[in-house]
């Protein structure tokens, strides 16, 4: 999601891409689409312990007193190894920055390398905010300190602003953008829908994790199943919880029913969705997650739970069904109400699809915040 718009914004700028990490998959599992922006993207960890060094030799012969000012200050937040670790990086970031010649950096989830980059170098600074880490911890995430750098902060939902604003200044209140993520409908269009489904297929898509409680969906499958359901849950992504996860499933005695895909490419999450009946999503904590729009694009039904910023993508009843996080019974109700009910689930999804399209698409919202850079950079 965050790929698709960069390269929407690239309509308006020149865009080039950072990252701290090497991507998480071998070059091969890659789709077309991410082998480009592999191609073009600058990597951090991989220059190794030269390009550290590098970077910190060159900042210290051309900004002596930045650097060391900005050392400082990495080390007050927080006199840890760790920490000089984020310096190094927003070094190499920086200098990086300077060779392309790049006036402005925008941020998403290496805030704290964003923070120390603009303590050494003359350049705009801005941060997308997704959560919900950092708003549970905002004195760690150094937030207050985050959003009085930032020339502009983008929330990606009301959600989020609220707690920007209840961890910042309020002279810093204005800086705080509102703009949604969003998915392209053309991508992402509707899967043929089924009237009848035997079995009704479910999917869960997201890290194996505790704050995505998967175990609660589980529950809550094992409870349709005993109701006599013929339901069949397709869970997708890997993580710590697998092992877990796969016992629990044991232990309820329904494994004919859970089937584990571990991480999937998007060729393959695609074919997934397209003989998906009901996206299900149980999580305690979430930002509005990309994949309930890439559900409600398809016009796949979705359940999910009535958190954070989730219910400002679905409206219960209206576009899909929201219930209390770590509530299996409610879950399994209403999964259950739209396993029953034909003519909900297709309400349902045509109305999410409707929904992406007015409030969420991609095209729309890149716009917004490219006019949102226009006015800072």
């Amino acid at each position: 999601m965050l790929a698709r718009e960069v390269r929407e914004l690239r309509k308006y700028f020149d865009v080039y891409t950072a990252s701290v990490r090497a991507p998480d998959r071998p070059t091969e599992e890659l789709s077309d689409e991410e082998k480009d922006e592999v191609a073009h993207t600058y990597f951090v960890k991989p220059q190794g312990m030269a390009g550290a060094l590098q970077a910190h030799a060159r900042t210290i012969a051309s900004r002596p007193a930045a650097y060391f000012g900005g050392l400082l200050y990495a080390l007050r937040l927080r006199c840890t190894f760790r920490y000089f670790g984020y310096f190094t990086q927003a070094l190499m970031v920086g200098q990086w920055m300077v060779r392309q010649r790049i006036p402005h950096l925008h941020v998403h989830y290496s805030s704290t390398v964003g923070l120390l980059l603009k303590q050494v170098f003359p350049v705009g600074l801005s941060i997308s905010f997704h959560g919900p880490d950092e708003f549970n911890d905002p004195v760690s995430f150094h937030l207050r300190e985050k959003v009085h750098a930032c020339d502009f902060v983008r929330a990606i939902s009301q959600y989020a602003r609220s707690q920007l604003m209840k961890s910042s200044d309020n002279a810093d209140w204005e800086k705080i953008e509102v703009v949604y993520m969003g998915v392209d409908p053309s991508a992402f269009s509707p899967r043929q829908y089924r009237e009848d489904p035997k079995p009704l297929e479910l999917i869960c898509v997201g890290r194996l994790a505790p704050v995505k409680a998967q175990h609660i969906l589980v529950a809550a499958v094992e409870r349709l199943v005993r109701a006599g359901k013929h339901v069949r849950l397709h869970i997708v992504g890997g993580g710590p919880d697998r092992q877990s996860l796969e016992a629990w499933v044991g232990a309820l005695k329904i494994s004919e029913h859970v089937v584990f895909h571990g991480f999937a490419a998007q060729e393959k999450l695609d074919a997934l969705y397209r003989q998906t009946d009901i996206f299900a999503l149980a999580s305690f904590a979430e930002g509005v997650p990309g994949v309930l729009m890439e559900a409600m694009s398809m016009e796949i039904p979705c359940v999910a739970t009535w958190i954070t910023g989730v219910p400002e993508l679905i409206r219960n009843g209206v576009d899909g069904l929201l219930v209390a996080p770590s509530d299996v019974e409610a879950l399994a109700e209403a999964v259950g109400q739209l396993a029953g009910d034909s003519q909900l689930r297709r309400r349902i999804g045509s109305a999410g699809r409707a929904r992406i399209v007015d409030r969420f698409q991609l095209e729309k919202n890149a716009a917004q915040l490219a006019e949102i850079f226009k006015r800072h950079v």
